[in-house]
C-alpha cells in the first residue's frame, strides 16, 4: 500500500512541475484531484478521513476573499483605479513608481491573481493611448502584485494557509513582512526603470492595427463603497477582534451576496473554484503520504546528511527550489509540517511568495499577466520575463534574508 501511495504522490507532484500529465488534458487542478481519488479508491483515506484531512478554516477564508474581490470586480473598481493611474500627469519612471505601490496594496488585500486580472487588459489599453511600451508596466504590474502579496496574511493562497493552520499573528505577521516588502517594491522599481534606459515609447504596434481595447466595467460608487468597507472592517476586526478569522470573512462574504442589484450567481461565477478543488486535492494528497510515515523518514535521512530542514538558512534555500519546482502552493503543503521555528511561518511566506517572480510558471499572476498581453498583440516570452523576473527575485530574497538573519 505504501509503495502505491509513494507512486501517485510521486505522479501528483510531477504534475504540479510540468503543469499537466503528458498525453492527458489536465492541468495542475485535475492532477491533483485524480490524485485524491486514486487514493480514496484504494482506501488509502476513507472518505471520512479525506474531508478532515481538508482544512476548512484555510478553505472558508480563501472563498470568503474571493468573494469579496468578485464585489470589487463587478463594481468597476479595478477598473476606474487602473483608469485613473493613466490619467496621471506624470513621467513614465513616475507612472510606473505609482503602479507599483497601489498593486502591491490592492494585492496585499484583494489577492495578487485577481488585481493582475482585472488591471492588465485595461493597463496595455491604457500604455497606448499615451504612446507608452507597455512591457515595463506588465512586468511591473506582475512583480509588485506578487511581492505586495507577501504583505500580509491574506494577500495569497500560500499565504492564507501559513496563517490559518500555523496560526499567525495577523498584526504580527505584517510587521515582519513590511521592511522586506518594502524595499522589495523599492528595488523592483528601480530594476525595471534601470532596464528600460529611457525606451518608453511604444513603437510595437500601430493604433489602426492594434487590437480591439478591453471591455471596461463601468464604476460602481455604491457597490465599490461596500466592497471597502467589508474589507477595511475586516482588516480591522482582524487586527483587534478575537473571533476566527474565517468566520468574520465569512460573515463579511455573506453580507455582500446579499444585495438587490448584484446577482448572486455572477458574484459566485467570479470565485476561482478550481484553486479550491486544487487545495482540497492537494490536502488529501498530503494526508496520505504522511499517513505512510515517509515523510518523517525522509526528513531523517536529509538530516543524517546534514541536511536539516528545521533549520533556517536550509528552510529558505529549500522552499525557493520546491517553490519554483511545484509552484508556491504546494511546496508549502510540503513544508510546514517542518516548520518550528518562531519566525518559520514569516520565512516561508515571504520566500514562497517572493519566489514567484522568478520564471513566468512560478506564479499565476505572471501567467495571467503574460496571457492578457498575448491576447492584446503583445508576446512576452520566458526570456524577457527573465530579465526582469529574475534580478528582482534574487534582489528581493537577498534583501529578506538578510532581514530574517538579523531578526533571528
Amino acid at each position: 500500500m505504501a509503495t502505491t501511495i509513494l507512486i501517485i504522490f510521486l505522479i501528483v507532484y510531477l504534475g504540479m512541475i510540468l503543469g499537466g500529465l503528458p498525453f492527458l488534458r489536465l492541468d495542475r487542478t485535475g492532477v491533483a484531484l485524480l490524485g485524491a481519488i486514486a487514493l480514496i479508491s484504494i482506501d488509502a483515506l476513507s472518505l471520512e478521513q479525506a474531508v478532515a484531512s481538508i482544512h476548512l478554516p484555510t478553505m472558508a477564508l480563501l472563498f470568503a476573499f474571493m468573494v469579496v474581490s468578485a464585489q470589487m470586480r463587478l463594481g468597476g473598481f479595478y477598473d476606474w483605479v487602473t483608469l485613473k493611474l493613466a490619467g496621471l500627469a506624470l513621467g513614465p519612471a513616475g507612472l510606473l513608481g505609482v503602479l507599483v505601490v497601489v498593486c502591491a496594496a490592492l494585492s496585499a488585500v484583494f489577492s495578487n491573481d485577481i488585481v493582475c486580472l482585472a488591471m492588465a487588459p485595461l493597463l496595455v489599453d491604457a500604455c497606448r493611448r499615451r504612446g507608452l511600451a507597455p512591457v515595463p508596466f506588465l512586468l511591473a504590474l506582475a512583480c509588485a502584485s506578487n511581492i505586495g502579496s507577501a504583505a500580509t496574511l491574506i494577500g495569497n493562497p500560500q499565504n492564507m494557509l501559513i496563517g490559518q493552520t500555523m496560526r499567525l499573528s495577523f498584526d504580527g505577521y505584517f510587521l515582519d513582512a513590511i521592511v522586506p516588502v518594502a524595499l522589495g517594491l523599492a528595488a523592483s522599481w528601480w530594476l525595471i526603470v534601470r532596464q528600460t534606459r529611457g525606451r518608453w515609447e511604444d513603437v510595437a504596434v500601430d493604433a489602426a492595427d492594434a487590437p480591439d481595447q478591453a471591455a471596461t466595467i463601468p464604476f460602481d460608487a455604491w457597490q465599490t463603497t461596500k466592497g471597502l468597507l467589508i474589507a477595511g472592517a475586516l482588516l480591522v476586526a482582524f487586527l483587534v477582534a478575537p473571533w476566527p478569522r474565517e468566520h468574520m470573512a465569512l460573515i463579511g462574504a455573506g453580507v455582500l451576496l446579499t444585495s438587490r442589484q448584484l446577482r448572486s450567481r455572477n458574484m459566485l461565477g467570479l470565485v476561482d473554484w478550481e484553486l479550491l478543488v486544487l487545495f482540497m486535492s492537494l490536502f488529501v494528497v498530503n494526508a496520505a503520504f504522511q499517513r505512510t510515515g515517509l515523510t518523517a523518514h525522509a526528513i531523517a535521512w536529509l538530516a543524517s546528511l546534514g541536511v536539516r530542514l528545521d533549520q533556517p538558512g536550509t528552510l529558505f534555500a529549500a522552499t525557493f527550489v520546491l517553490s519554483n519546482l511545484v509552484s508556491n502552493v504546494p511546496a508549502v503543503m510540503l513544508l510546514i509540517p517542518v516548520v518550528h521555528h518562531p519566525l518559520g511561518g514569516v520565512m516561508l511566506a515571504l520566500v514562497s511568495t517572493l519566489a514567484g517572480n522568478l520564471l513566468i510558471v512560478g506564479s499565476i499572476a505572471n501567467i495571467i499577466v503574460v496571457d492578457a498581453a498575448a491576447r492584446r498583440g503583445i508576446v512576452i516570452d520566458w526570456k524577457r520575463h527573465a530579465r526582469v523576473g529574475v534580478p528582482v527575485t534574487l534582489v528581493t530574497l537577498l534583501v529578506s534574508g538578510v532581514y530574517l538573519a538579523l531578526r533571528f
